[in-house]
């Protein structure tokens, strides 16, 4: 189902990308219409394969009317076109949200008796489910047979959150946020192999956002950091099997990756006090958040007012600790470090000239360097920029989706996880 990831003449004609989306018959079926309006809004050619039960919890007509296209369920409909057949043919990527405990069942096991399962048989293109089911319906060994099947595959098989479920119960098996599942598939579309289970027992800490430091109740000194890319390393680095544990500041906003251990901070040494300590066991630790290099002294218990008296107050700055120099220091034998430069050039040097000299005096293993600026990688859906290391790599990234630059981060990290002597 994965072997080429060439674009096919059905996505020529077009002129969009073609994607099969399949929904199963699960409750979350109704989040598969969030899924649709976020892909055609972004430029896609969707068409919807539910199941027959998928019909229970979404009525045709409302696929039909967000994808334009009409809706079976059957291999006896269309039959002068193949449409089992073609479909999958034709795809450039084929998702299915939900996907049910039932339907992986199925898929694992060459199942063709509806237009779905026969649509994955004939795919070769890339293939992602979205597994939503109860807790002990995930975890059962059937269920986790058929994942590694589908795996082995080369079949995505994306993590599920956890979170609220069918009635009062909560736990894993939550479909992931319909955001993040389009994020996965544009990456996917972007690139085919970006999403390798070659992460398997790793452990990842990962810091995201801007912490703010306060001056009074009220106002805080911050930065312009989303979050964003931080939270691309989290999805990324979870799909291709890692333990994550994402040391978050101010990203209330963002869809939680599934699968991550979130741990919210605030203030700078909130996030170096978390982050060391999610450092005792991890292998790899990403610094991705922007740490604000200097805090108030004195926070003022009541609001600073404005006076003619005190019309320019004077607040004193002390430098917080370097947390990335800190991690260097105290590294577990054979752990990987990566660090975030925002940089601007000025009449010392250019970007890379200071990128260069950061990598030198932090002693991290790789450095991920962004040119900062106006319409320039904070609060931005895109990023580029360098990546760095301290064998001697400067591999630009050209511009693209977070999830893209995210996915070329984790490629260098794997590499230098299977040094050899890692750990010696």
């Amino acid at each position: 189902m994965t072997e080429s990831s060439q674009a096919v003449p059905g996505a020529q004609a077009t002129g969009k990308p073609r994607i099969v989306l399949g929904v199963g018959g699960g409750i979350a079926a109704y989040k598969a219409c969030e899924v649709l309006r976020g892909l055609t809004e972004t430029g896609h050619d969707v068409r919807v394969v539910p199941t027959e039960a998928a019909l229970n919890f979404v009525g045709a007509a409302t696929f039909e009317a967000l994808s334009g296209h009409p809706v079976h369920t059957g291999v006896f409909t269309e039959v002068p076109d193949v449409q089992h057949v073609r479909i999958g043919k034709e795809a450039d990527l084929v998702l299915v949200v939900p996907a049910t405990a039932d339907l992986l069942a199925r898929a694992a096991h060459g199942r063709a008796d509806d237009l779905l399962t026969s649509t994955l048989l004939t795919a070769r293109c890339p293939v992602a489910f979205f597994p939503a089911m109860h807790t002990e319906m995930w975890e059962h060994a059937a269920t986790r047979d058929n994942v590694a099947l589908l795996r082995s595959r080369g079949v995505l098989v994306a993590e599920p959150a956890a979170g609220r479920l069918t009635g009062a119960d909560t736990g894993k098996g939550r479909l992931a946020d319909p955001r993040e599942i389009v994020d996965i598939a544009r990456l996917l579309l972007a690139r085919a192999d970006a999403l390798p289970r070659d992460l398997e027992g790793v452990h990842v800490v990962i810091s995201a956002g801007g912490t703010r430091e306060p001056l009074d109740p009220v106002r805080h000194l911050g930065n312009r950091s989303s979050g964003k890319q931080g939270y691309a390393l989290a999805r990324v680095a979870a799909q291709r099997g890692a333990r994550v544990t994402l040391v978050t500041a101010h990203t209330q906003a963002l869809a939680e990756p599934a699968g991550v251990d979130i741990r919210p901070v605030s203030t700078a040494a909130q996030l170096g006090e978390a982050v060391q300590d999610a450092a005792r066991t991890a292998d790899v630790i990403v610094m991705a958040a922007a740490v604000a290099d200097f805090r108030p002294a004195d926070t003022a218990d009541y609001k600073i007012k404005k006076s003619d008296d005190n019309p320019d107050p004077d607040i004193k700055l002390v430098r917080n600790p370097d947390i990335l120099a800190g991690l260097v220091r105290q590294r577990l034998p054979g752990q990987v470090i990566v660090g975030f430069a925002a940089e601007t050039g000025d009449a010392d040097g250019s970007v890379l000239d200071h990128a260069t000299a950061k990598l030198k005096r932090k002693g991290c293993d790789l450095l991920v360097v962004n040119a900062v600026g106006e319409g320039k990688a904070f609060e931005m859906e895109e990023n580029t920029g360098w990546l760095l290391s301290a064998e001697g790599l400067r591999e630009r990234i050209p511009l693209g989706a977070k999830a893209l630059l995210a996915a070329t981060v984790w490629d260098a990290v794997t590499g230098l996880l299977h040094r050899p002597g890692k750990g010696q």
